[in-house]
């Protein structure tokens, strides 16, 4: 009689368990089903319905679905590649033909299928302009010129048109903020021409079409960054100002990372970030060497004598540095010297700082 009761417990308990078993299998089954439910259907929809900044896709002959679906991933003008391949599919959509095409983040995925369908011709281009890392609106605004023909004073009266730059706020409102407004700003536009390549189908393009190229271009890179700029509360004024900072104290050889951390380190401690690239910017011209009476020029710019970040950027920053200056590397570092060798030389105290400049400064 024991044995039977024991039996029917066991027999029970086991009911138990394997009921237990299958219910939470079926919640993870559910659960898992509805995540990709709703994954799915996240992923259909446009990246950003407010966001219409203009993204250049190109699209070479021969390629893939696959191939396709990447690009416009990378480009961030679909959330999802595996997603867009699989909907392709079950729609039975084909055809896609190469060509030069113009998107933005709030197309759905059926907008930008019909538009990858229609086949614009691949026009040989007729004007090619490349901006290098680190350089200066008005470098900027004299290549455009070497390139294009028009004066440099032209080039630099559009990009500093108030008009025109009110314009461009409303259109790259991702990008483009009243900060460039403000009045201790020398140039708006600096900082905002993101350096890359840039190929036109004109010989002679309006200066305006030049501008905006490197504008929409800036607009696609800090978007990347979107969810990191967030999270560290910065504005894309912020972030570029601080990209710059880096960028022109950047070498070949150095981390631009441990230079950000330098940099945010002192401001931490309420240190002025005593950068000699602010006080050039300042001054206005090119030198060599930064001398002791160079750190006295009365400019917003000079962080010899403000503290905090300038009111805007210096120079238009590479990707690297707009990285550096949101994932600064952990360090106890408060200050660095470039060498005539080209080494970055980090240090934690001025003491060390100081003799390191004796040693390699001192002797020139």
């Amino acid at each position: 009689m024991q044995y039977n009761q024991f039996f029917q417990k066991d027999v029970q308990i086991v009911r138990k368990v394997v009921f237990i078993v299958c219910t939470v299998m079926l919640i993870g089954f559910i659960t898992i089903l509805a995540g990709s439910y709703l994954y799915i259907k996240s992923a259909l929809k446009p990246v950003n319905p407010k966001d219409r900044t203009a993204v250049h896709v190109s699209i070479p002959i021969g390629s893939s679905v696959n191939d396709i679906a990447a690009t416009l991933e990378k480009k961030h003008l679909i959330k999802s590649a595996t997603v867009f391949r699989y909907y392709v599919k079950f729609k039975n959509h084909a055809d896609f033909q190469a060509g030069e095409y113009e998107l933005n983040r709030a197309m759905s995925l059926e907008d930008i299928i019909a538009t990858l369908k229609t086949g614009k011709v691949m026009e040989k281009m007729k004007l090619k302009i490349t901006i290098p890392e680190g350089k200066q609106l008005t470098q900027i605004a004299e290549i455009i010129a070497k390139k294009t023909g028009y004066k440099q004073e032209d080039v630099m009266k559009q990009l500093n048109d108030r008009r025109y730059i009110q314009q461009l706020i409303q259109k790259y409102p991702t990008v483009l903020s009243k900060d460039i407004l403000n009045q201790n700003i020398r140039y708006p536009l600096e900082g905002y021409l993101f350096p890359a390549t840039y190929s036109f189908k004109e010989k002679k393009p309006p200066i305006s079409t030049i501008i905006e190229a490197m504008i929409a271009k800036t607009a696609e890179i800090v978007a990347k960054y979107e969810g990191e700029m967030k999270e560290k509360e910065f504005t894309p004024h912020r972030l570029l100002t601080m990209a710059s900072l880096i960028e022109e104290e950047a070498t070949e050889k150095v981390q631009r990372k441990k230079i950000a951390s330098v940099f945010y380190n002192r401001l931490r401690v309420g240190m002025p970030l005593q950068t000699d690239p602010t006080v050039l910017y300042a001054l206005g011209k090119h030198k060599e060497r930064v001398y002791y009476e160079d750190l006295k020029v009365n400019s917003p710019y000079n962080t010899y004598i403000h503290k905090g970040l300038p009111p805007g950027p210096i120079a238009n920053a590479g990707e690297m540095s707009i990285q550096a200056a949101l994932q600064p590397a952990q360090t106890d570092y408060l200050y660095f010297l470039a060498t005539p060798a080209g080494e970055v030389i980090f240090t934690k105290t001025l003491e060390e700082h100081n003799r390191e400049k004796e040693k390699h400064i001192g002797k020139q």
